[in-house]
């Protein structure tokens, strides 16, 4: 029997917070293609691969796939590595294009591109954080 979308939201399986979600990651990975397409340069793909990939590898690896363990106070080895490890790829993610920016390898368009892309996902991870600890999916 198909559920009605009020009957979802009651039971908290609501698929357009999936969506949204979706949507937003979507869009910042757009963004981060419009940066280097706009101004024929993929210097700022370096970015993107600091970004998707290696900042969300310390969840995976020591957080058990959760991103609880980063608003935690609870500490320990690995759970440092993972926080000091996740800080520094994000710090990178926007030192690069600073970087880039500076050796005139990319223009200032293509450097507020790609910080405004890393904001959209950083808000991004922000929803699946808040939407994770309020149930499950």
């Amino acid at each position: 029997m198909a559920m009605t979308i009020e009957a979802m939201m009651l039971n908290g399986s609501c698929p357009l917070h999936l969506a949204g979600l979706a949507f937003m990651f979507s869009s910042s990975i757009l963004l981060q293609i419009l940066a280097c397409a706009l101004y024929n340069n993929w210097w700022p793909m370096l970015s993107a691969a600091l970004m998707y990939v290696l900042v969300p590898m310390p969840c995976m690896f020591f957080g058990g796939g959760s991103t609880q363990f980063l608003t935690s106070r609870d500490g320990g080895g690995w759970i440092d590595a993972a926080k000091f490890l996740t800080g520094a790829s994000a710090v990178g993610s926007i030192a690069i294009p600073i970087i880039l920016r500076h050796a005139d390898l990319i223009g200032n368009g293509a450097m507020w591109i790609e910080f405004f892309s890393f904001l959209v996902f950083v808000c991004t991870v922000m929803c699946f954080h808040h939407a994770n600890l309020e149930d499950e999916w």
